[in-house]
């Protein structure tokens, strides 16, 4: 672990990584660059097992990091687990997470927290998907899916049940001790819906800001590898179904409902960018959901319970 001065950031950025190796480097710079006075900022790494050469790569760019870095790793954990060793050790009055697979522009910390400096009763605020094509057609009809999913009010009614997501979210540590942070025992997917319906709970407002980031998207994905993605969603979605069967709407993810809700996005992708290959959302949304439900019903016969 390493430490800069001893100051007081006002903004953490949390980086839990496993297996990121082909794209952390790319992550780390954007966070290098941001023109967010170093002496506000502070960075926490939580490595969860790694496999592959992520710790190596972080550690190599101590040297060229600004602010406090702090770094952890243990054997494989989860990712509510990792995330709550950042907020246990944040000395932040906010938290920006970051996957290890995006990237940000130099303004997008400075945006997200003079945001939330300006709307007291938000507890946490997300940047926007980039509509920018990705690499190839599954990159792109990915990051559309992604960016059309939340092109919504998040503080109206209809939204409460919506996640927003944990990367590239900033959100306000006394909200999110407030709720006694992330379930340790999600293991996967699903912790920021699970956090996010507590903190609403509380009263919170959830929101959007107009700044946005870039995904995984951008390298090109293989319709082999969103279907483990979306397969594992499934999975771990088990969990959270019986712990408050209110965060997932079964229905809602049936056939019929892929092709309708991928239809209803690619006219709202297509009104912005005007690519034709939007109207492929429908069948690329019923092959996503078709892999989210194989997933969950390969947990239910699993007993799938995290202990």
């Amino acid at each position: 672990m390493s430490t800069g001065n001893l100051y007081k950031p006002i903004v953490t950025i949390g980086v839990c990584v496993r297996n990121c190796a082909s794209t952390i480097s790319e992550t780390i710079e954007s966070i290098i660059a941001q023109d967010y006075p170093e002496e506000y900022m502070e960075v926490i790494f939580v490595d969860d097992g790694s496999e592959d050469e992520t710790l190596s790569l972080i550690k190599e760019y101590l040297p060229k990091m600004r602010g406090q870095v702090k770094i952890f790793h243990h054997k494989w954990r989860g990712i509510g687990y990792s995330r709550n060793i950042v907020l246990k050790n944040a000395k932040g009055d906010y938290i920006l997470w970051l996957d290890g697979d995006m990237v940000v522009p130099k303004n997008y910390v400075r945006k997200l927290v003079e945001f939330m400096s300006n709307h007291p009763k938000v507890g946490i605020v997300k940047g926007k998907q980039s509509l920018k094509s990705g690499a190839g057609l599954w990159g792109t009809l990915e990051a559309y899916s992604r960016a059309a999913s939340r092109m919504i009010n998040y503080r109206s009614e209809k939204a409460k049940n919506k996640a927003l997501g944990t990367g590239g979210a900033i959100y306000r540590v006394s909200a999110l001790k407030e709720v006694g942070g992330f379930d340790e025992k999600i293991k996967g997917y699903g912790e920021d819906l699970d956090v996010e319906m507590k903190i609403r709970a509380k009263g919170w407002i959830i929101d959007v800001a107009d700044v946005k980031f870039f995904d995984y998207e951008r390298y090109g994905v293989s319709l082999k590898k969103l279907w483990e993605r979306y397969w594992l969603r499934g999975y771990y979605s088990h969990y959270l179904f019986h712990k408050d069967n209110r965060a997932i709407r079964l229905y809602g993810m049936l056939p019929l409902s892929a092709v309708l809700v991928g239809f209803q996005h690619a006219l709202k992708i297509y009104k912005v960018t005007k690519n034709i290959a939007a109207f492929a959302l429908p069948l690329f949304y019923l092959f996503k959901f078709s892999a989210w439900w194989i997933g969950f019903l390969n947990s239910h016969k699993d007993s799938y319970m995290p202990k």
